[in-house]
């Protein structure tokens, strides 16, 4: 699906799950619109005819919050999380494309770069390793500190959540924290973890919020603003 008054195209993706339609607006710009199993392009047409101005709104918020465009790969990546940078390093070789540490502080991007896709990859790979080895004892030791139980940790990249708790207790993190500051990630971290009591956003999930950060209300607006903060290569090509 093409609209041809959008810079880029408006994907549409079919959902077996899905009982109606809806749109999509990721912070990278990019519009998806999910539709039940055989529905027809004229319904499409005339559900964006209805959305649109609520979609050209969003398009602009994102673009406004977006993280300026960079060349790849970055010289730098700066993982204010937990206060590290590191410098970026193409080895060049052969074999799979991996990035793997060559010395302190720099990150070296090892084997046959041919594809920048791959890159992208490996890089992509690389700041999920760090992230789980910087946001699971992270969490746990908030989880200990404030008493909170969970059972298990994922960490992923997602477009549009920091993060998640499930009925189960699981916490998922998104990878990109690691370019947030301290402050807003631990602020995440005990957000989830108020959701092991809390499965909602009410007024005593909050609460409890207020209760061991009252500067919260800050700190989500600073995570919401987030996105401006994640480089272009972590959800660019491929």
């Amino acid at each position: 699906w093409s609209d041809d008054t959008a810079a880029e195209a408006w994907a549409v993706r079919e959902s077996r799950r899905a009982r109606r339609l809806a749109v999509r607006v990721f912070h990278t710009g990019r519009v998806e619109i999910v539709v039940p199993r055989r529905t027809s392009r004229r319904a499409i047409a005339q559900f964006l005819d209805g959305h649109r101005a609520w979609i050209e709104t969003k398009l602009a918020q994102a673009r406004r919050r977006a993280a300026a465009p960079e060349p790849f790969p970055p010289r730098t990546i700066e993982l204010a999380a937990c206060g590290q940078s590191w410098r970026v390093h193409l080895a060049g070789g052969s074999g799979a494309l991996r990035a793997r540490t060559i010395a302190p502080g720099i990150l070296g991007v090892v084997g046959d770069a041919c594809a920048a896709r791959l890159a992208h990859r490996a890089l992509r790979a690389w700041l999920g390793e760090r992230a789980r080895a910087v946001l699971v004892p992270a969490l746990a030791e908030c989880a200990r500190r404030h008493g909170y139980r969970y059972q298990q940790v994922a960490i992923r990249r997602q477009r549009t959540r920091w993060g998640s708790c499930s009925t189960r207790g699981t916490i998922s993190l998104n990878s990109c924290l690691m370019f947030q500051t301290p402050e807003v990630m631990r602020y995440l971290l005990l957000h989830e973890l108020v959701h092991t009591r809390h499965m909602n956003h009410s007024r005593a999930f909050w609460q409890e919020v207020s209760h061991h950060c009252p500067h919260y209300q800050r700190l989500d607006t600073e995570l919401l603003d987030g996105w401006q903060r994640v480089p272009s290569w972590v959800f660019g090509k491929a």
